[in-house]
């Protein structure tokens, strides 16, 4: 059985650009505010979900492992 993840986005930091959205689009949806959301905030792990949050501008999409909360992205310093 794979990894389950736990994602989010800082709303706080979001600025829309839609990276996230054109690199996942089964994963990220834009609002109405041109505001970035998970699709599902509990997903299975996936290497092109990674990839949207590793291309964020702002470093607005955290994951971390759904089981014990250890970050994926951003990784600990």
């Amino acid at each position: 059985m794979g990894d389950r993840w736990h994602i989010e986005v800082d709303r706080s930091v979001c600025i829309g650009s839609g990276m996230c959205v054109n690199s996942a689009p089964e994963g990220f949806a834009l609002d109405g505010a041109r505001q970035s959301h998970p699709v599902a905030s509990e997903t299975d792990a996936s290497e092109v979900l990674l990839e949207a949050a590793e291309n964020c501008p702002v470093e607005a999409i955290s994951i971390t492992l759904l089981m014990t909360g250890e970050p994926v992205f951003p990784p600990e310093e």
